[in-house]
């Protein structure tokens, strides 16, 4: 009997570790272009070592409040996108701005990358373009973007949930 209250024992220790170490239901541990592609939506925008209330301008398009709600379409046909902005807070204007995205890994860090496309120009001959950790993908995704602030490193986290 006690051979037997020993292994149920044992038993529930190993499900219970089994289950909280095993990965979030939905997160994408390694993160590929399969992963990611998809229509998504930009729902949160947070700073680390920027003040809350800065009026911080991404992508040199718009004050980042602007793209919270904003809609990504990332399909995979030859990696063109586009990303429509529809906030009407003060400030911001609806704009949709075509791009092409990339998912590539610098060490074990995946990054997300994007180009603005404009009409008539290849996105071959963009020399500029977006470059951010992205360190979850699945049923939501998370971008880290290390910025300069007043002369410090910070960063922009982008949160979006898969549509």
């Amino acid at each position: 009997m006690k051979n037997l209250s020993f292994a149920a024992l044992f038993l529930a220790l190993v499900a219970i570790l089994g289950t909280s170490c095993s990965p979030k239901q939905g997160v994408t541990t390694n993160i590929n272009k399969g992963a990611v592609k998809g229509n998504w939506v930009l729902t949160d925008i947070r700073y680390e070592g920027i003040p809350e209330n800065a009026k911080v301008t991404v992508f040199d398009e718009a004050n980042a409040k602007c793209f919270i709600g904003s809609q990504w379409v990332l399909p995979d046909n030859n990696a063109n996108g586009s990303y429509t902005l529809s906030s009407t807070a003060d400030g911001c204007s609806p704009a949709t701005q075509k791009i092409v995205w990339t998912i590539s890994k610098q060490g074990n860090v995946t990054m997300f990358g994007f180009k603005k496309l404009y009409s008539g120009v290849k996105a071959k001959n963009v020399a500029d373009g977006y470059l951010m950790e992205c360190t979850e993908a699945g049923s939501s995704m998370t971008w880290r973007a290390n910025v300069n602030f007043e002369g410090k490193t910070a960063a922009i986290i982008y949160s979006l949930q898969r549509k």
